[in-house]
């Protein structure tokens, strides 16, 4: 199953007999409530998600956007039309990160078949409508498990053993700025990946082949086990939907630097290089 669809491809399955529950996952990190602007217009049928308070858990242990409840999870699912077994495509603003982390989220519950609109609101050229969406309750019951996930030590292993990326801007990751955490830098032995690069100007994923070149370049190579990690594990979401995208599955350390950086014992590397 592809990872992502297109405007086009969305709008015709939206016509047809198997139309995708569509969930709006507008989000911006320190920034306003979307809900405003998904009543304002959002793509028919679509249910607002919202990030912070139903596809992560209360900022603290585990980092700034942990896993949510698992039995929470399934219940705002279930209340945003989600069924097992009919397709969900989610999108946002545009950018991609909040949509694919409920990408992550639901393959990692156990949800079959998901998509993220590629492009998100922005490559969406039909109607829109106002107001909110009130679906038929679904019946997706989380599994977890299904996606392979880092916590910190995990992350520190494959960073010596494998390859972690670290998808956030290059300046965090040599440690130049640090803006939100307790402090800069990155993991040992992490590659500097930012998702940035992942997407063209229109904020469409790459070609698949030129996000293989890309990761292989990384070192993503055949039989290599990659995990991700990023602020908090919604960036870090997206660069595991681009390297799907580009026939190579991840692991996401979910927590992220912001775990990792809330422990003073663990170790801290700067510069340009893994270290």
């Amino acid at each position: 199953m592809n990872a992502i669809i297109s405007a086009t491809a969305l709008a015709g399955e939206l016509q047809g007999p198997r139309p995708p529950v569509l969930l709006d996952v507008r989000w911006q990190l320190g920034g306003p409530d979307q809900r405003p602007a998904y009543l304002t217009g959002h793509l028919p049928g679509a249910v607002h998600v919202d990030l912070d308070g139903e596809l992560a858990g209360g900022p603290g242990k585990g980092g700034r956007h942990p896993l949510p409840d698992v039995e929470a999870f399934g219940a705002a699912m279930r209340a945003a039309g989600v069924d097992a077994g009919r397709p969900v495509v989610t999108y946002d603003g545009g950018q991609g990160w909040a949509a694919a982390r409920a990408w992550w989220l639901l393959r990692w519950a156990g949800h079959p078949e998901v998509r993220v609109l590629d492009g998100g609101l922005a490559a969406w050229d039909g109607p829109l409508e106002e107001g909110g969406a009130t679906p038929e309750p679904g019946d997706f019951t989380p599994e977890p498990g299904r996606l392979e996930l880092l916590d910190a030590d995990g992350a520190a292993a494959l960073a010596a053993s494998g390859l972690l990326l670290d998808a956030r801007a290059a300046e965090r990751y040599r440690g130049d700025v640090e803006p939100i955490d307790r402090i800069g830098g990155h993991i040992p032995g992490a590659v500097s990946a930012p998702t940035t690069e992942n997407t063209g100007e229109d904020g469409r994923l790459l070609p698949a082949a030129e996000l293989a070149g890309r990761f292989a370049a990384l070192g993503a190579n055949p039989g290599r086990k990659v995990g991700v990690y990023c602020g908090s594990g919604v960036s870090g979401a997206h660069e595991v939907l681009a390297l799907a995208v580009a026939g190579v599955d991840a692991a996401l350390y979910v927590g992220s630097w912001s775990d990792w950086s809330a422990d003073p014992a663990r170790p801290v590397a700067t510069g340009p290089q893994p270290g």
